[in-house]
């Protein structure tokens, strides 16, 4: 039995742990899955805390997988854990049968895995929580309590300053379609013999005499029977998930809506692009210095561009009020929000692989550049 009670604690341990570590390292794509969530329910007022929840979610994961590990007053941590489970094993559940989002983010970009997936997940978690709660009492520690609270601190304090400096530079890790070294138009690419998304077509019909509606397949849906159905409506749903690359919705638009992607992505020259997700919420404090870059770029031969997803009469302003030498084409936000953790941030490639990526605080001088 005290060989279950110990697998049981750092099982559970661990994958606390790990889901709090990769939403630490990235704590701004933890908070744009809050702000989805909080679309979904209808409560865009949150929005304004989704970072703060963002943060807190990660030390609260991270510090019971820490306390379990380390055996740490397990007579609270084995409550707080149950609690956890107690409330994310239901709305798991619901997130699976609803399918409101297509990645609940539990373990941030390090590793998606299905909203049916996340759910047996947390059974199975579910089953450790209720376990090590009714052994609570026979876990122990023989260190010292001051020792305790030092090493849990420290572990805390740790990843407060990972999370510190990931929001004021770029993620320590990397863990999305867009890191450096990753050539774009591979992550593009769809293998020859790679599954296709399967679909099933229901049918709504209402039944005349009930007024009833009523779903059919495509195996014996009514359409003869005119006397007694009427056609309502139909709907596609998905019974098996196929191959999506990795990298899907990147464009490079330009005011006719065209798609000049692959000017850039098979130049072989360097391509420095600015990403400003939404100009309007972006920082300006490195504005003069930026432009100064753009221009030393494009007089050396190489292309600067910029990549938005703001309307045009924010990019008309903006031009208005800053000058910059350089022009602006449009990107899904997601996708750009995605590219780098950073309003602006500046990507810079050569054939479409990404080389070196700089937060808007390190954008260095052209002479400071490693080509």
């Amino acid at each position: 039995m005290k060989l279950l009670r110990e697998i049981a604690r750092i099982l559970i341990g661990l994958t606390f742990v790990f889901s709090g570590f990769v939403k630490g390292v990235d704590p701004l794509g933890s908070t744009y899955k809050f702000t989805d969530y909080f679309s979904v329910f209808g409560t865009n007022w949150a929005n304004d805390l989704a970072f703060g929840l963002a943060i807190l979610m990660s030390l609260v994961e991270f510090g019971i997988g820490i306390a379990l590990l380390f055996n740490y007053r397990m007579k609270i941590f084995s409550w707080l854990v149950l609690l956890f489970m107690a409330f994310f094993l239901p709305f798991t559940l619901w997130i699976a049968i609803a399918n409101p989002v297509t990645d609940c983010g539990c373990f941030g970009d390090a590793w998606v895995i299905s909203n049916w997936e996340t759910f047996y997940k947390n059974i199975f978690l579910s089953f450790l929580a209720v376990f090590i709660f009714i052994n609570r009492a026979k876990y122990s520690n023989a260190i010292k309590p001051k020792f305790q609270n030092g090493y849990f601190a420290f572990f805390l304090l740790a990843l407060g300053f990972i999370q510190y400096y990931s929001i004021n530079h770029l993620p320590l890790l990397d863990f999305r379609p867009y890191k450096v070294g990753v050539n774009i138009s591979e992550g593009m690419e769809r293998p020859v013999d790679a599954p296709s998304d399967v679909y099933k077509t229901e049918f709504i019909y209402k039944n005349k005499n009930t007024q009833k509606t009523k779903e059919f397949d495509d195996s014996n849906y009514p359409w003869k029977d005119t006397l007694n159905w009427e056609y309502v409506d139909s709907k596609s749903i998905l019974v098996e998930e196929g191959y999506h690359p990795p990298i899907h919705n990147f464009t490079i638009e330009n005011n006719f809506g065209e798609d000049i992607s692959e000017f850039y992505l098979y130049d072989p020259g360097y391509t420095f692009i600015l990403v400003t997700n939404n100009l309007s919420k972006s920082s300006k404090k490195t504005q003069n210095e930026l432009n100064t870059l753009a221009q030393r770029i494009q007089d050396e031969g190489m292309n600067f561009i910029c990549l938005t997803s703001s309307t045009d009469n924010d990019i008309n302003n903006f031009i208005n009020e800053y000058y910059p030498p350089y022009q602006f084409f449009f990107c899904d936000e997601i996708t750009l929000k995605t590219i780098i953790r950073s309003n602006p941030g500046l990507v810079l490639t050569k054939e479409g692989t990404i080389l070196k990526k700089w937060h808007w605080k390190d954008i260095p001088a052209y002479e400071k550049i490693n080509f």
